[in-house]
């Protein structure tokens, strides 16, 4: 095997321990090399210095070891940073660091481009390029931790990408988020969101760990919501509620419900009252989020009055709601406006 044919950040826990054990190697070595992949995020097998030389070189034959390259960075008025990555193959991805108090939070990419084709998003707009390892999952929350010199107290994949689309490479990365010899984040602050398939929730809602799963719902009426998310046509809503109850009853879990406000689209007392009742006696939480401006979308944010109107309703039927605060949103990185781009 050579250098290009395989990156060792594309494999799982399962692959690791498979590659070591291939190689005659003890158990313990697969912590070792985890904690120095993604605890320490090392460029190189050489800088791996507890792991006997002979194993460095023999896993410098075998395999690669990549690593993104931080092609472009913005800077938010509130310090919310924005990443370009660009990967092994020029593929681009974008990232999102957002600090608050002692707390930094990554929002990270699943796949390059986003193939659901939802309306009022910008990842959407130039389809899906290609999914993403486990590794250029994961490197991106060790890339923002180390710009920002500060640990992540929260990861979520929002960015660019449908994680449920890339279910296995999504889960290896956020395992080595969670593990103590990865990055070591709790997993209730780990936090996958999802258009909302439906096999990836059900598979989801069995997972031994206790990540947290937020759903874009952004419409309770079937014609509204399969105009706006179009990649879900062949989802009814009736069994996303069937699957959101199913994974209450299995996890304990409270799922986050995102609801995006769009004006003249979703905003309206119907939609509202449809939402209500999709959410009355469902253990869940609804995240109001004011549509963010998207170059071409069309999308335009209601007036304050509705976003209220919305709060309240959901309030008065004992309904957990919050309302999203706006991070980033002069450099395009708040949520819904991450893209797809390339390097000229």
């Amino acid at each position: 095997m050579t250098n290009s044919t395989r990156d060792i950040k594309s494999l799982d826990l399962h692959g690791i321990e498979s590659a070591l054990s291939d190689l005659g190697q003890p158990a313990f070595r697969v912590r070792q090399v985890v904690r120095w992949l993604y605890g320490r995020g090392v460029a190189g097998f050489d800088e791996m210095t507890d792991l006997p030389g002979a194993l460095r070189v023999e896993l410098a034959a075998r395999y690669s070891l990549g690593r993104p390259t931080l092609s472009a960075k913005e800077v938010s008025a509130d310090g919310t940073r924005k990443y370009l990555w660009e990967l092994h193959d020029g593929t681009t991805v974008e990232s999102v660091g957002i600090p608050a108090g002692d707390r930094l939070t990554v929002c990270f990419s699943t796949q390059a481009g986003c193939g659901m084709g939802c309306t009022f998003c910008a990842t959407g707009q130039s389809g899906l390029t290609r999914n993403l390892t486990p590794g250029e999952i994961a490197d991106q929350v060790l890339g923002v931790a180390a710009d920002m010199a500060a640990r992540v107290s929260n990861a979520v994949a929002m960015g660019q990408g449908e994680p449920f689309a890339n279910y296995e490479p999504t889960l290896a990365a956020l395992r080595f988020m969670n593990s103590p010899d990865g990055m070591g984040i709790g997993a209730r602050h780990l936090t996958v969101s999802t258009c909302g398939l439906l096999p990836g929730i059900r598979r989801f809602s069995a997972e031994p760990e206790q990540f947290t799963l937020a759903v874009s719902l952004h419409s309770a009426v079937q014609a509204t919501r399969d105009a706006m998310m179009p990649g879900l046509k062949g989802y009814p809503l009736g069994q996303l509620r069937e699957a959101l109850a199913m994974y209450g009853v299995r996890t304990g879990r409270r799922p986050t419900l995102e609801y995006a406000l769009v004006a003249n689209t979703n905003d309206s007392d119907a939609e509202l009252a449809a939402l209500v009742t999709f959410c009355r006696g469902l253990l869940c939480h609804v995240n109001l989020i004011p549509v963010n401006p998207v170059e071409g979308s069309g999308a335009r944010r209601p007036d304050d009055s509705r976003v209220k109107a919305f709060e309240m309703a959901l309030a008065s039927t004992n309904v957990e709601c919050s309302v999203r605060t706006e991070r980033g949103a002069d450099i395009s990185a708040a949520c819904g406006q991450l893209r797809q781009r390339h390097l000229a």
